[in-house]
């Protein structure tokens, strides 16, 4: 790593990466706080980085004709471009709600290795900084069976219970029923958990991306359940066999779906994780009822 980088480590999901600022009166590690629970030493010699990620504003976009356009897709905050690069890397546009376009990152093919630089004020900035970051940890970490899921996660007795559902479908509410409800309860993340398998065994882990919840929390759990939410007239559980398994949880991954071999890489995590894990639905109110329903179908370890 350059000497002239201001240069910071991190843990994520048990997982050493590093942030390089290039000197800058623009860029700094204050444009992620919520990296800072995060923070580590630097790894001892000979422990690799899951991710290396450079952020220099003099990194300048690749040239047209050594890369191919894959898409344009909207994130719900804004549009992301994608290229091909001619080496097997990938060049992304980073723009915001307004179309402003915040971040330029290039990515090898792994995605271990990347560079981006920012543009605009300092929310543009802010914006286009985290949002290279989950990229990049989502597609680095995908080849070590490990999983971002937008989710909204609570934790008891030592166990994680993920909830997904499309925006605005109750995820968030139906965590603060147990919180509310049930004892000994805390929330680790309510927008994108980390999933992470490691010899078998599924772990659920806080991230530094929460949604409109500010829940940056450095914290591990054994996974119990993942639970889709389902507005319903009456509350029930449904344990789903494997085929809905899947189908439930894919969607919910972070995942390139224009890249084969990344993405079977992520389908076979999930095939994992529901060999290991039940997978639910809940059909629900959004009451107190819908909580202890849920626990008594779900807990484990209780």
């Amino acid at each position: 790593m350059g000497t002239n980088n201001q240069d910071f480590f991190f843990s994520l999901a048990e997982m050493p990466v590093c942030l390089s600022f290039a000197a800058s009166k623009f860029n700094s590690i204050d444009l992620v706080p919520s990296m800072l629970p995060f923070s580590c030493e630097k790894p001892k010699e000979g422990k690799s980085l899951l991710f290396h990620l450079r952020i220099d504003d003099k990194l300048q976009p690749v040239e047209k004709s050594r890369r191919e356009r894959i898409r344009n897709f909207d994130t719900g905050n804004g549009n992301t471009i994608v290229d091909r690069i001619d080496d097997g890397g990938y060049q992304f546009i980073i723009k915001d709600l307004n179309g402003g376009s915040c971040c330029l990152l290039i990515a090898n093919a792994d995605f271990s290795r990347c560079q981006c630089a920012l543009n605009g004020n300092y929310n543009m900035r802010k914006f286009g900084l985290n949002n290279a970051l989950m990229l990049v940890f989502s597609f680095s970490a995908a080849w070590h069976d490990t999983l971002l899921i937008h989710a909204s996660l609570v934790r008891q007795h030592g166990w994680g219970y993920a909830f997904i559902a499309k925006s605005g479908t109750g995820k968030s509410t139906q965590v603060s029923m147990w919180l509310r409800y049930l004892p000994d309860c805390d929330l680790m993340n309510d927008d994108n958990p980390i999933i992470r398998i490691i010899d078998g065994t599924p772990y659920i882990y806080g991230s530094p991306w929460s949604g409109k919840t500010p829940c940056y929390r450095n914290v591990k759990a054994r996974l119990g359940a993942l639970t889709r939410i389902d507005r319903a007239t009456t509350n029930s559980v449904e344990k789903l066999p494997p085929v809905q398994a899947f189908v439930s949880v894919l969607p919910s991954c972070s995942s390139m779906k224009w890249e084969p071999k990344l993405f079977n890489r992520i389908c076979d995590t999930v095939t994992k994780l529901i060999q290991t894990t039940g997978i639910y639905t809940l059909h629900c109110l959004p009451n107190e009822e819908a909580a202890h329903v849920c626990h008594d179908a779900i807990a484990v370890g209780t």
